[in-house]
């Protein structure tokens, strides 16, 4: 829990400008009209409140269920544990993450309102389900990203253990872990278009239903390949950094602790 949340909240609060400007490529009305480079942190202190809790939350059930399934598995079944307990671990993640998200990025595209008037507009409006809006989106970019990311991450830092005769350090962790992150961002960024979208819509629009194929298409149809891939760029440079810090804080952290 401690490792994991440690690790959350340093990704999330050191790299909160790149998530911003992603966010308003992404955005409906286009990157200048959401803010430009304006109020950059707009949206930090949803971030910094769900940072700790989300992280822990996915950690503890990532570890748990890797446990639980490593026991009589043979080592060609290795990479689906860990695909299994990453899925597992981003559901049960999603259920703290996506209010916070939610918030945090209608505050990142209105930087000239405070996250506390988001938040009470947004229950006001739309109550509890509002603040959950984007969940199913959220776990189906989740869940993909981590079937990439964490077996990937686990793979190299047992090639990496293999190749120098002894477990990697966690300098070395976090290398592999802003490999696997980057090239899950990458592959999975129209996902993240979708989740965006479909957050930031008003109510009652076709995207506030939350039908990722029909936020993919409406899309496509409109903007093409490149409405897909917005914000591929700043989103692979934040995941790849974000992976190299949170997964090398991760392990430095449970090093010292356990």
């Amino acid at each position: 829990l401690k490792a994991g949340g440690v690790a959350g909240v340093c990704v999330d609060l050191i790299l909160f400008p790149l998530d911003t400007v992603k966010t308003r490529l992404q955005s409906p009305q286009g990157f200048r009209k959401a803010g430009g480079f304006r109020g950059i942190y707009a949206g930090v202190p949803s971030t910094a409140i769900g940072s700790f809790p989300n992280a822990a939350a996915f950690f503890i059930t990532y570890e748990n269920v890797k446990s639980l399934l490593y026991h009589g598995s043979t080592s060609y079944l290795t990479p689906a544990a860990h695909m299994v307990a990453a899925s597992l671990g981003e559901v049960v993640a999603c259920l703290i993450r996506v209010p916070s998200e939610v918030v945090k990025q209608r505050a990142q595209v209105s930087p000239s309102s405070s996250t506390l008037r988001i938040l009470s507009h947004t229950l006001y409006h739309e109550g509890i389900q509002g603040l959950y809006r984007g969940y199913k989106s959220t776990v189906l970019r989740e869940i993909p990203f981590s079937l990439v990311q964490f077996p990937l991450w686990e793979s190299l830092k047992d090639l990496w253990s293999w190749k120098q005769g002894h477990v990697v350090d966690s300098w070395q962790s976090a290398v592999c872990g802003a490999f696997a992150g980057g090239f899950a961002a990458a592959v999975t960024t129209p996902l993240d278009v979708a989740k965006t979208r479909i957050m930031l819509a008003k109510a009652g629009s076709s995207n506030a239903s939350g039908n990722v194929l029909s936020a993919l298409g409406g899309i496509w149809r409109t903007q093409g390949l490149s409405g897909l891939f917005a914000g591929v760029v700043p989103r692979v440079a934040a995941i790849s950094l974000g992976g190299f810090i949170f997964l090398g804080t991760y392990e430095k952290t449970r090093q010292l602790l356990l």
